[in-house]
């Protein structure tokens, strides 16, 4: 009687096995590669500042064209001009409120060790333990902002990304005219 039911089940989960690989070659769902393109050109940060839950969903917009290339704030004006060169698309103007890139800076004589911040970083930038002080990688850093608004004592602010080589680029022509 046991043996019975132990062979009906393994026949069971054979048939079922089978059944489901079958399914999964025949409906298989094929991922959009231009949205896989334009997720890899995002800085992954899921900081959700240009209006979307994450980095995939805002990336799936732009393949469809249903979002502007220009709302990534921590990507900047970089990662839009990343875009509409992958999408031979003309790069936009950054969008009203998205500035230029930014790190977060702690004030070391501020901070308590709370570790609020490390908790709210989605790429791991800041470093530190409980009850010490805490630093911030700034290559690592996408300045998405995220970890300001949970910290109790207000010692991180978001600052320009310093100029370097590497950041460096000739002013846009109405910033030469302001000057």
């Amino acid at each position: 009687m046991v043996l019975t039911a132990i062979l009906a089940m393994t026949a069971l989960a054979a048939v079922l096995g089978l059944l489901l690989g079958y399914s999964a070659i025949r409906f298989r769902v094929e991922g959009d590669p231009v949205a896989d393109q334009v997720d890899a050109l995002l800085p992954q940060s899921q900081c959700g500042q240009c209006g979307f839950a994450g980095c995939r969903p805002y990336a799936e917009a732009v393949a469809q064209g249903t979002a502007t290339l220009n709302k990534c704030v921590p990507g900047g004006e970089t990662t839009a001009r990343a875009l509409a060169d992958l999408l031979g698309r003309e790069p936009e103007p950054l969008e009203a409120g998205v500035q230029a890139p930014t790190v977060a800076l702690i004030d070391d004589q501020a901070c308590i060790g709370c570790t609020l911040c490390l908790q709210a970083c989605p790429v791991d930038a800041i470093l530190g333990a409980p009850k010490q002080l805490h630093g911030v990688i700034a290559a690592e850093c996408t300045g998405c902002g995220l970890c300001v608004a949970p910290c109790p004592v207000a010692c991180i602010r978001m600052v320009p990304v310093g100029t370097d080589i590497a950041h460096w680029r000739w002013p846009a022509p109405n910033q030469r005219l302001a000057a």
